[in-house]
C-alpha cells in the first residue's frame, strides 16, 4: 500500500489514484492518522470484501462504477456520485457489480 501522507499539498484526480487490475482489489492509503484514515479502492468487476465489522463509522464515496453494499443484512445499490455510511459494529460487505472505485473515510472516535 502506498501512502501520500507526508507529501506537500497537491491537487490530483480521484479516478487516477489507482488503476483497475484484473481479478483484484487495489487500495491506496491517502491519509493514515490516529483519529482516522482515508483509503482509495479500485475493485475489478466481481471482486468483494467479505462481511466483517469495524469498531468505527466508515463513509464510502463512490467515484466510479457500481457496487452493492450490504449492512446488517440489508443490500444497497450504490453508483457513481453516491455515498453510504457503514455504522460502527454493524456487519457489512462490499461487492463490485461493475468495476468500482471508492473513497473510504474511517473515523476512529
Amino acid at each position: 500500500m502506498n501512502t501520500i501522507n507526508n507529501r506537500p499539498p497537491q491537487s490530483c484526480k480521484l479516478l487516477g489514484l489507482a488503476d483497475y487490475q484484473a481479478g483484484a482489489i487495489v487500495s491506496r492509503t491517502l491519509i493514515d492518522r490516529p483519529v482516522g484514515n482515508v483509503t482509495f479502492f479500485a475493485f475489478d468487476e466481481g471482486q468483494r470484501l467479505s462481511e466483517h465489522t469495524a469498531p468505527f463509522d466508515a463513509l464510502v464515496n463512490v467515484i466510479d462504477g457500481e457496487a452493492e453494499v450490504v449492512i446488517a443484512g440489508q443490500a444497497f445499490s450504490v453508483k457513481i456520485g453516491d455515498m453510504i455510511i457503514m455504522p460502527a459494529n454493524q456487519p457489512h460487505a462490499v461487492n463490485a457489480v461493475k468495476r468500482f472505485k471508492m473513497l473510504l473515510t474511517m473515523i476512529r472516535g
